[in-house]
C-alpha cells in the first residue's frame, strides 16, 4: 500500500499535490491500494474544514483512494507502542527542562558544534524514571549503527547515530511527535513505498530507527521528491500565489493541465501534453531529476491553453458559463488570444453584456443597433454585413469599429467573419 498524508492546516500546496499525483500513479502501476491519511494530531494548527477541502481537491484531479483514515484515531496505538519501547528499555523518560536544553544548544552554538542530546536522563535510577509528578518527554535511544537509505530518486544516503540522536517520540502532553506517529501509522497500514518531499529526508532515518526498535522488519522503499523553486530560485512558499492549488483554480487553470505540468517538471515524458491516465502508462519514479524543479508560469499557461483546446465545444462552453456548442466554438476561436479560463471568460462575457460604446461611435452604434434588431436572419456574415451597410450608409472605420463593439464588447479581437457563424442565432440578444 502507498499513502498520501496531508495535514489539515492550510490550503493545499502544489508540492503536496505533486506528491499525491505521484503516489496515485505509482499505486496504479504497482496495482497497490492508496491510503489517504489526514495527519490531524496537531490540534492547535488544524483548520476546520481543510480535511474536506483536501479530499475535494483529490476528487477534482481524479485521484482515487482505497482507504481514508485520520491519524488521531491511532493515538491509542502510539501510546501503547511508546510504553512497549519504555518497557524494553529502548526508550527513556527525559525530565530535562526546556530552558536547560536551550542553554546547552546555545553553548554548542558558541563552540561551533552541532548540538546533540547528551543522554542526561538515559540512565536515571528506576525511582526517578517512574516519577510522574514532574513533566517529562519520552526519547528513543539513538541507534548504535549507521542507517542507510536507498532512495529511488536520490540514491544511497547514510546517517550516523549522531545524526539521528536520542530524539523525542512522545511530548509532555502524552501526544506523539510527527516521526513517531508517522512510523507507527506506516507500520499499521503495511506501507510498501513512501513518496514525499525531500524536506522529509532527515525524518526518514528516525522513522526507520523507530520501526527497528519496535521489531518491525519489513523494508519500506523511499522516494524523496526535489523541492519546487519560484522565479527567484527560492523554495516556493505560501507567499507565492502560484503555490496554492486554490489560486490556480481561481485563475482558470484546468485540473488536467495542472496535473500535466506537475508531472512534467523534473521528468522526461515521451510527449509534452498528456493526461493523468496516459502518464500511468510511461511514468518512472526512478527517472525523476535529483535537482530542484523550477516553477514556470508561462509553461503552465502554454500547457493550459493546449488542454483547453482538447475540450469539446460543449464542455468548453460550460466552463465559460454557458451550455451551448456555438458558444464553445466562439471560445475556441478566442483561445488564440488567451491561456486560462479566467481570461477566456473575460472575452466571452462582454458579448452578452450591455455594451459600453465610446462617444466617438455612439451615434453609428445606435443606428446599427436598430437595423440589426429589425433585420431578417442571415446565415452568412457577408450578407449580414451588406444589409447593414445598405441600410446605414456607414463604411470604413465608422462601420467596422461600432459593429465590433456591438458584437463583442471589445475594440479588438478575432475576425468578425470567423465568429459570426456561431453568434448568428443570438444577434438580436447580443446587440439589444
Amino acid at each position: 500500500m502507498l499513502r498520501f498524508a496531508p495535514s489539515p492546516t492550510g490550503d493545499m500546496h502544489i508540492g503536496n499535490l505533486r506528491v499525491a499525483l505521484f503516489n496515485y500513479i505509482v499505486s496504479k502501476q504497482r496495482n497497490e491500494s492508496l491510503l489517504i491519511r489526514i495527519e490531524d494530531t496537531d490540534k492547535e494548527r488544524n483548520i476546520e474544514g481543510k480535511d474536506k477541502e483536501i479530499l475535494e481537491i483529490l476528487g477534482i484531479f481524479g485521484i482515487e483512494y482505497k482507504e481514508l483514515m485520520y491519524q488521531s484515531n491511532n493515538l491509542r496505538f502510539h501510546s501503547m507502542m511508546a510504553l512497549q519501547l519504555l518497557h524494553e528499555k529502548k526508550a527513556f523518560n527525559c525530565f530535562c527542562k526546556p530552558e536547560t536544553l536551550e542553554k546547552k544548544r546555545e553553548e554548542a552554538k558558541e563552540a561551533k558544534k552541532a548540538y546533540r542530546y547528551d543522554g542526561a536522563c538515559e540512565n536515571l535510577p528506576a525511582e526517578l524514571v517512574i516519577d510522574n509528578l514532574n513533566p517529562f518527554v519520552v526519547r528513543l535511544k539513538k541507534p548504535q549503527e549507521a542507517i542507510t537509505i536507498k532512495d529511488l530518486i536520490k540514491g544511497e544516503i547514510t546517517f550516523s547515530p549522531d545524526d539521528i540522536d536520542s530524539f523525542i517520540i512522545m511530548r509532555q502532553d502524552k501526544t506523539p511527535t510527527y516521526n513517531f506517529a508517522c512510523s507507527v501509522d506506516d507500520m499499521l497500514a503495511d506501507i510498501s513505498l513512501v513518496i514525499r518531499g525531500e524536506d522529509h529526508v532527515s525524518n526518514t532515518p528516525k522513522q526507520i530507527a523507530i520501526r527497528d526498535a519496535l521489531g518491525y522488519d519489513k523494508k519500506m522503499e523511499y522516494a524523496h521528491l526535489p523541492i519546487i523553486l519560484n522565479d527567484e530560485g527560492k523554495k516556493m512558499s505560501k507567499r507565492d500565489n502560484a503555490s496554492s492549488v486554490k489560486w490556480m483554480f481561481e485563475e482558470g487553470y484546468l485540473p488536467s493541465a495542472i496535473a500535466n505540468y506537475l508531472i512534467l517538471i523534473g521528468n522526461k515524458p515521451p510527449k509534452e501534453i498528456f493526461t493523468l491516465e496516459e502518464a500511468i502508462e510511461w511514468f518512472d519514479i526512478h527517472s525523476i531529476s535529483k535537482a530542484p524543479a523550477r516553477f514556470d508560469l508561462d509553461k503552465l499557461k502554454f500547457i493550459n491553453k493546449e488542454h483547453l483546446r482538447l475540450l469539446d465545444a460543449k464542455e468548453l462552453s460550460r466552463y465559460v458559463g454557458f451550455a451551448d456548442d456555438d458558444i464553445g466554438e466562439v471560445a475556441k476561436i478566442f483561445l488564440d488570444e488567451v491561456s486560462t479560463l479566467k481570461e477566456l471568460r473575460a472575452k466571452i462575457a462582454p458579448i452578452f453584456a450591455p455594451k459600453e460604446i465610446p462617444e466617438e461611435f455612439s451615434e453609428q452604434a445606435a443606428t446599427m443597433q436598430e437595423i440589426i434588431k429589425n433585420a431578417p436572419h442571415f446565415e452568412e456574415f457577408e450578407a449580414f454585413k451588406t444589409h447593414i451597410i445598405e441600410q446605414s450608409g456607414l463604411k470604413g472605420k465608422n462601420f467596422f469599429k461600432p459593429l465590433r463593439l456591438l458584437l463583442t464588447g471589445a475594440e479588438h479581437g478575432p475576425e468578425l467573419a470567423d465568429i459570426y457563424p456561431f453568434l448568428k442565432n443570438y444577434i438580436k440578444e447580443i446587440v439589444k
